[in-house]
């Protein structure tokens, strides 16, 4: 038996209290080995006292950053999910949306979980996204972070390893991929690591009633766009320090069977109607990217679940008017027409058509298309511009 699902098994052996989170009720020494505890805080004068100290001021300086979604519904809405997994320390896991549009989330010793916002446009229910953050509560409750401070601490020069520290711990809040990169090489947690916290925020997310199946489900979003992004998933730092999706999604299709339950739910509807007013935003974030091929298998898969909507129509638009390869012109003006075909069309679907239709040479149509969306829009930041092509087209 391998040194690791022997120790995986002990974990899971040890915690076998009567509680419904019994992975959350195992005890601790309190010097910072073993599990998490409701309501712990190290010593200052501890090495893990030093880290929670980082945490603590990059979390204030998170708190003030532009990049934060600062929607009360939203917030309270995974908070919610993330109580509902973890009663006994829902008062200790403080959660916030950067707008980051990468498939990532991450939990400080503190107490600090991130979610980025590209993690919402990908999970497609509430169930997959509770398999996301119930993988970052179980690093959480297993303290790997300390671990791997620990671990990068005796590996290098510890005057030069914390002013790096220091000077990155608040990268994702200014959304600097690069600098993001260099934090992850120092903090990404081992593979072992990754699986364990795998094992247990699945038997989270089955315990408060979510659908285990769906955990898998997320990865095969994610081995679809490693396929269109082969060259891109190469340097993806959260590739690479991850196992394989592949790997992942076959081993949480399996734990699902075991867990699995009557009357587990996948939450598809209330995560839906908690994250519309937000969706339109991840859209615009995940075009800024310039990614194309990864977008429309993101646009595909979306569309697999449920009907294209005006939004997802409209953006199926916005990525081939801006990739602009053969055909892509004729592609997005017949996505624009679908969308603006619907009743709750988004006015920058006109705007999307106006500019299509002149690059085609319809200079008429393309001033009439972008007088429906300033008379939609009539506060829209590119108004000047989009009243400069009314003038040529007239």
């Amino acid at each position: 038996m391998h040194r690791q699902t022997m120790h995986r098994r002990s974990f899971l052996a040890g915690c076998g209290c009567c509680s419904a989170l019994a992975l959350t009720g195992c005890t601790t020494t309190g010097t910072g080995e073993g599990n998490a505890t409701p309501g712990y805080r190290p010593s200052a004068a501890t090495d893990e006292g030093g880290l929670w100290q980082v945490m603590d001021r990059t979390e204030s300086e998170l708190k003030r950053s532009r990049a934060l979604v600062r929607d009360e519904a939203v917030n309270t809405y995974l908070r919610d999910i993330v109580c509902r997994m973890t009663a006994d320390h829902c008062a200790d896991i403080r959660v916030y949306v950067v707008r980051t549009p990468v498939f990532n989330a991450s939990m400080a010793p503190n107490g600090m979980m991130q979610v980025y916002s590209g993690l919402l446009l990908r999970t497609r229910n509430e169930a997959q996204l509770a398999a996301v953050l119930g993988h970052e509560i179980g690093h959480y409750l297993r303290k790997h972070s300390l671990q791997k401070w620990r671990d990068a601490r005796a590996k290098a020069d510890f005057g030069a390893f914390l002013s790096l520290g220091l000077a990155l711990a608040g990268i994702p809040a200014v959304g600097s991929l690069t600098q993001m990169a260099l934090l992850a090489s120092i903090f990404s947690y081992s593979r072992d690591q990754e699986r364990e916290a795998d094992d247990i925020g699945i038997q989270l997310m089955a315990k408060a009633g979510y659908a285990p199946g769906e955990a898998a489900r997320v990865w095969e979003q994610l081995v679809a766009e490693k396929k269109a992004m082969a060259e891109e998933a190469e340097r993806n730092v959260f590739f690479a320090s991850h196992p394989e999706p592949e790997e992942r999604q076959a081993i949480l299709k399996a734990k699902a069977t075991g867990l699995a339950q009557p009357g587990q739910t996948d939450g598809a509807e209330p995560y839906r109607r908690n994250l519309r007013g937000l969706r339109r935003t991840l859209f615009e974030d995940e075009l800024r990217m310039r990614q194309f091929p990864r977008t429309l298998v993101l646009l595909d898969q979306l569309c697999s679940d449920i009907p294209p909507d005006a939004d997802i129509m409209h953006f199926y638009g916005e990525v081939h008017r801006l990739r602009a390869e053969n055909g892509d012109l004729g592609r997005a003006r017949g996505w624009y027409e679908r969308s603006l075909a619907t009743p709750d069309a988004p006015p920058e679907a006109w705007r999307g058509l106006g500019l299509v239709l002149r690059q085609q040479g319809e200079r008429g149509p393309s001033a009439e298309a972008f007088q429906r969306y300033l008379s939609l829009a009539p506060r829209a930041a590119d108004r000047d511009l989009i009243q400069s092509y009314i003038a040529l087209g007239s």
